[in-house]
């Protein structure tokens, strides 16, 4: 997979970026506007993919960039049921219950736990996914030659 041409890969390098800014900003926002984690770690593992088709596979060096995407998606994981399991030592006795302050409607900071959830389940939707899309240009990169 040696990528696309000099078009494609310039308008990627324009179009990427954004792509990969608006995903963060709708799981940062997502307790204030629709979306939240698991629609920014779409749209992020889209940008990803994005880049991967423009560059080809010899860019990323695919199998490397498979296996630490695994171990971010683990950590993101186990970063969620650390805040969920924190509500038993900062809260009362409750599974994901809020220890944070919640602040004032309609700001940034005003969901207590919530935007912490948001971040690390988009970052763990994102991996997932490109971690699907990446098995499978392997597999096919594995069955042509």
């Amino acid at each position: 997979m040696k990528g696309m041409t000099l078009i494609v890969k310039k308008t990627t390098q324009l179009i990427g970026g954004m792509i990969f800014m608006y995903g963060i900003y709708v799981i940062v926002h997502g307790h204030l506007t629709p979306g939240g984690g698991f629609a920014g770690g779409v749209i992020i593992a889209g940008s990803l993919i994005l880049v991967t088709l423009a560059y080809g596979g010899d860019f990323m060096k695919l199998i490397k960039e498979e296996a630490g995407t695994t171990i971010i998606e683990s950590l993101a994981t186990i970063m969620v049921i650390l805040i969920a399991t924190s509500g038993f030592l900062f809260g009362t006795k409750i599974f994901f219950n809020n220890f944070l302050p919640k602040g004032v409607v309609g700001h940034l900071i005003s969901a207590g736990v919530l935007p912490l959830y948001n971040v690390f389940i988009g970052t763990e939707v994102a991996a997932s996914i490109f971690i699907i899309f990446l098995s499978l240009v392997i597999f096919k990169e594995e069955s042509t030659q």
